[in-house]
């Protein structure tokens, strides 16, 4: 069935359904469609612009997949924005968008949600909780009390909406998974995404590792040298033995020798420093 609704462009995030997120309302016409839904039924349409810099963006600018949503909250603020507090509720297709009233418009069809047998529908949700545990553990992004919150959820459309909404995911990539109509194919995009964003982690991890051994390896030799020439100073011979390390390094890169013979002269260079002067 065709409903009309008063729709609210977004910039730079997409509500999922069961979502409870606070906007900053400031355009024109968006205020007037909220104080028109605050006058009636309190439903509005969200919908994400695709160019979020578009300060009034037409037909083609609105993606034809939003969400259905409830205004929860209504705060005008001294500035002149308004601050609205919304709960996503079903995916809608957007069939016609028109301006008039001083907001804008959408005809929209509320899209159905499918359903999964029990055990299937079990197995899933055991996968999904386990593969966005990882991914919580590895992001460091996330409070723990949210995946908490999400494993006491059973049922896996809600549970893949929730999931998608607390991920650090591109505004193209969350309207994809908006759009996705079937739940299994929705769900198997979703953990393909986790698992790709799982890879990047600990790589990022690995690089992380090598760079901190390298780093404290140099700071320990830093350290050592330092303490040689310490020990070196109180027992009174530094002062009178001239820097020969230093020399001989000048000498080493002067001589242009080949690599290996460089690496030769800078290893027994090394075990110099180490030797009472």
């Amino acid at each position: 069935m065709v409903e009309t609704y008063p729709l609210l462009p977004l910039r730079d995030i997409v509500v999922f359904p069961h979502m409870i997120v606070p906007l900053f309302v400031g355009r024109e016409k968006s205020v007037h469609a909220l104080e028109e839904v605050m006058s009636d039924d309190k439903q509005i349409l969200l919908s994400s612009q695709i160019d979020p810099s578009e300060d009034d963006p037409d037909q083609d600018g609105i993606y034809r997949t939003g969400v259905l949503a409830n205004v929860l909250q209504l705060l005008k603020l001294p500035d002149g924005t308004v601050k609205v507090l919304v709960e996503g509720l079903d995916r809608a297709s957007i069939r016609n968008i028109s301006f008039d009233d001083d907001y804008y418009k959408a005809e929209t069809t509320l899209l159905p949600q499918e359903a999964i047998p029990d055990k299937e529908s079990a197995v899933l949700i055991r996968s999904l909780l386990s593969q966005f545990d990882q991914y919580v553990q590895l992001s460091k992004k996330i409070p723990p009390e949210v995946m908490t919150s999400i494993a006491s959820i059973d049922e896996p459309g809600r549970l893949v909406d929730t999931i998608a909404s607390h991920m650090a995911l591109q505004l193209q990539e969350k309207q994809n998974l908006l759009e996705l109509a079937g739940l299994k194919t929705r769900i198997g995009h979703l953990m393909a995404l986790i698992e790709s964003e799982i890879d990047l982690f600990q790589v990022e991890k690995r690089i992380r590792g090598r760079v901190k051994k390298q780093m404290e390896k140099s700071q320990r030799e830093y350290y050592l040298n330092e303490q040689m020439k310490a020990i070196q100073k109180e027992m009174g011979e530094l002062e009178d033995v001239p820097n020969e390390a230093e020399e001989i390094m000048q000498r080493i890169d002067a001589a242009g020798m080949p690599k290996d013979a460089k690496a030769k002269a800078l290893s027994e260079l090394n075990k110099l420093k180490l030797m009472s002067p």
